[in-house]
């Protein structure tokens, strides 16, 4: 099959779907108002049964779905670049199956979908939930990482579970049919969304597949046969147009779309100058209730400190990863890397950083527009080098953090990113200084991370905890990419509370979030600063390796692999398989 052209980037996925015709979305929104209240009211040992048979088919689906999702994208078989199809794909929607189950089994007993001895209160009094490590696969796989869940201020340990899982609460739970417009990037986002709306929220959905990535609707039909069987799942595919129809259909209760805000604020207001007229009057075209998880300008900071030659190579790879997985076609992915201006490591760190991301494995930027894009940036900002030209790679240098800077406000969506230079005199007051400036300049709240030695952390104590909390993103990745909040599904993933409609920024709502809380403000994840082998040297004790979602992990394919089939059957026979891949990376 000849690959096509999308719009500026090439596109090596199949034929699209045949969209689908409007009586044919009419019975699919019908049967799916019909359907609602049997979802709704179903018993919860018949989710569960639902579940159990969902892993099933995933795992059976498992190799089709990474095929496939490689061919599109026009990553070679046998790459290392594999591994981010295995984890962000089927692996992603595995442990989110096995991580409701979970939650619904306690519900099922009586039980909250946590572990009390998982709460805390941090001093200024905010409640915490302790939701990685859960488990003894959590320990294992995970070694060195923890997270967080952090709920809105006045959520007291005590009425926390007044806050969870609110749907199962209802007595007789009224039926609701969600549209999630899916998106084309990250093959697991619509099926989490999904099973965001099915068993977090208690609605039937119709999912209209992104053309970007329609190829894998065939798949997930296999997936979500039974769901799909009884009424409760319907997928549909198409453009604009497919899902404006729906949007605007009196059978649809609520929205959920990933996307840009640019494209919300067309869903919510309309197009054309009228639209914008609209967005001013604040007089929205569409009145329903519309989640959202809509990206933004992501941040990494890194603090000063008495960092290695090694530690400048790690975390020089740490940063490129969170740039370029997925060829930069992340919501989530790198764009302003703020670097203290006088540090001694600072130039040599940005060498390392433009090496990797020069020599970082080659692909097809494959989503639409990406070319275009780059383009753009580079033609706006005077100091740009394209690091890599195929596929095109640049490097927007020394940005003017008093600028204004497009940089700080447009998402470019492809391997492109900036850096700026901070005034720094001690490390505290140079965090303080980003935390202020990535609040105030960039564009969005989905997430930020924060680079930072040991030593440095533990000298700044409570200073350090502090910053953090001033933080305004709904994940932060204390040494570790804040897209990592996306992969665990007990987190809540979504933007800081407090957007509006007519302000979207990086949108409203969380989705994943398996433990069911529905007061929770942001995820903090904390990462080990060195793989094991370094760490143990310096006294910190974990056994976790490099990472296998770098992208400079040689047996990534290898790991996510059989990481992937672990999570299918949790047989204790993959774990030689996992550990001989991930050390070998």
């Amino acid at each position: 099959m000849a690959p096509r052209q999308g719009l500026g980037g090439l596109y090596r996925g199949r034929m699209s779907a045949p969209v689908t015709t409007e009586s044919a979305l009419d019975r699919a929104a019908a049967e799916s108002a019909e359907n609602a209240e049997t979802w709704a009211r179903l018993p919860i040992p018949s989710k569960m049964a639902m579940l159990a048979d969902l892993r099933t088919r995933t795992g059976n689906a498992a190799e089709r779905w990474v095929r496939a999702a490689c061919e599109a994208k026009g990553i070679p078989p046998g790459s290392p670049l594999e591994g981010e199809e295995w984890l962000s794909g089927p692996y992603a929607m595995l442990i989110a199956v096995d991580a409701l189950h979970q939650s619904l089994e306690r519900l099922w007993r009586g039980q909250p979908t946590y572990k009390e001895s998982w709460v805390r209160r941090r001093s200024n009094g905010r409640t915490l939930v302790n939701v990685l490590p859960a488990d003894w696969h959590d320990h294992l796989l995970l070694s060195g990482y923890k997270a967080d869940v952090w709920m809105r201020p006045g959520v007291t340990p005590r009425d926390l579970r007044r806050h969870t899982a609110t749907f199962y609460a209802q007595t007789l739970p009224k039926g609701r049919v969600c549209l999630v417009l899916g998106a084309g990037n990250i093959a697991s986002i619509p099926p989490l969304d999904v099973l965001h709306k099915l068993y977090v929220e208690g609605q039937v959905v119709i999912l209209k597949m992104n053309p970007v990535n329609d190829y894998l609707g065939e798949i997930f039909e296999e997936v979500f046969a039974e769901y799909i069987d009884r009424g409760f799942l319907r997928l549909v595919y198409g453009g604009g147009q497919v899902g404006s129809y729906l949007v605007h259909h009196d059978a649809i209760d609520s929205v959920h779309l990933t996307g840009s805000d640019k494209t919300h604020d067309l869903i919510v207001f309309g197009g054309g100058e009228e639209g914008h007229r609209r967005k001013e009057r604040g007089e929205p075209l569409v009145r329903k209730p519309i989640n959202s998880e809509l990206g933004g300008i992501s941040p990494v900071i890194v603090v000063p400190g008495p960092w290695s030659e090694e530690d400048l190579q790690h975390q020089a790879e740490h940063f490129v990863t969170q740039k370029l997985h997925n060829g930069g076609f992340n919501c989530i992915a790198a764009q302003v890397l703020v670097m203290p201006d006088t540090w001694p490591h600072t130039d040599r760190f940005l060498d390392i950083v433009e090496y990797e991301v020069a020599n970082a494995p080659e692909r097809p930027a494959y989503y639409p527009g990406a070319h275009e894009r780059q383009i753009r940036a580079a033609e706006r900002h005077h100091d740009s080098i394209t690091v890599s030209t195929d596929p095109h790679r640049t490097h927007l240098r020394n940005v003017d953090p008093d600028s204004k800077s497009f940089a700080f406000t447009e998402e470019f969506f492809s391997a492109t990113f900036a850096t700026t230079r901070l005034a720094n005199g001690d490390a505290g007051s140079y965090l303080d200084a980003a935390v202020a400036f990535v609040n105030s300049e960039l564009h969005g709240s989905l997430g930020a991370s924060i680079l930072i030695h040991p030593e440095t952390r533990e000298e700044l104590g409570a200073r350090f905890d502090n910053a953090v909390a001033r933080m305004r993103y709904g994940c932060i990745g204390i040494n570790v990419w804040s897209g990592m909040g996306f992969l665990l599904p007990r987190a809540s993933w979504g933007a800081f509370p407090g957007s509006t409609l007519h302000d979207i920024g990086s949108g409203r709502g969380v989705v994943h979030n398996a433990l069911m809380f529905e007061r929770a403000e942001r995820t903090v994840i904390h990462g080990p600063f060195r793989p094991f082998h370094r760490a143990w040297q310096a006294g910190e004790f974990h056994l976790a390796p490099k990472p296998p979602w770098f992208v400079t992990h040689e047996t990534a394919g290898r790991t996510a692999r059989a990481l992937t089939a672990f999570a299918a059957d949790a047989s204790l026979k993959h774990l030689p398989s996992i550990f001989n891949a991930a050390l070998r990376g």
